[in-house]
């Protein structure tokens, strides 16, 4: 389980969360969304550690990882996929995949066949630039990079944008079974309400920095998308 709780960050001078309080389980979708700006990415980086908390906590099942570095976080178990993808150009696809080696705690270097499995043109294109690959073809990989840390939390930055619709639903299917079989969190920033609905269990809906509606994804009416999502 992940919890965040009473979480502020500002930039300079201009607050950007204040005081969040999240609950991500285990085994759960959990759907972080909210319009342009409202600080959902902020939120991801201050999970991650490559932003720094003025105040607050945020805890990985009973350790407390506030304190933590980036890199310590992700040895703890919390991989990012962030936004844009942000693939190693000038690497093969393999050699991306190792990348995520220098967190895992078991010090493996063999990567797993499972990865493969979940995404197969990550193996027919393995010794293939990350640059040379389509925009879906990146997805995966940075996906799959992450995976490559063994995390036990997953967190998502706009997976679906910019992504053939095919490849949105194979992603949506890989993030399913990863809750299903390995009981991960998955902790998704996400603005295509259709996804939410379809794979999400829970989500969160921010406006300034806050929490101002959250519940089970059954739960999330058409109404509440038009008051707080739409534009």
């Amino acid at each position: 389980m992940l919890s965040v709780t009473d979480l502020c960050f500002s930039y300079g001078k201009i607050p950007t969360l204040r005081g969040i309080n999240m609950t991500m389980l285990s085994g759960q979708i959990t759907c972080v969304m909210g319009r342009n700006g409202v600080g959902k990415t902020t939120l991801i980086r201050n999970i991650m550690g490559t932003l720094r908390a003025e105040s607050g906590s945020i805890s990985l099942g009973e350790t407390d990882v506030t304190a933590m570095a980036t890199h310590q976080r992700a040895k703890a178990g919390i991989a990012l996929v962030p936004q844009g993808r942000q693939v190693f150009p000038k690497l093969t696809v393999e050699e991306n995949l190792r990348v995520g080696f220098q967190a895992r705690q078991d010090h493996s270097r063999q990567i797993p066949e499972e990865l493969f499995e979940l995404f197969p043109i990550l193996k027919q294109m393995s010794k293939r630039w990350g640059g040379d690959l389509s925009g879906g073809q990146q997805q995966q990989l940075a996906i799959a990079r992450a995976l490559a840390t063994d995390p036990q939390v997953l967190l998502l930055d706009e997976p679906t944008e910019g992504i053939q619709p095919n490849i949105i639903q194979q992603i949506g299917g890989v993030l399913r079974q990863l809750v299903r079989e390995r009981n991960m969190t998955v902790v998704l920033v996400e603005q295509y309400v259709d996804f939410v609905r379809e794979f999400g269990q829970a989500f969160y809906i921010m406006d300034r920095g806050r929490v101002i509606v959250d519940g089970k994804t059954e739960t999330l009416t058409q109404g509440l998308v038009h008051q707080h999502l739409s534009i």
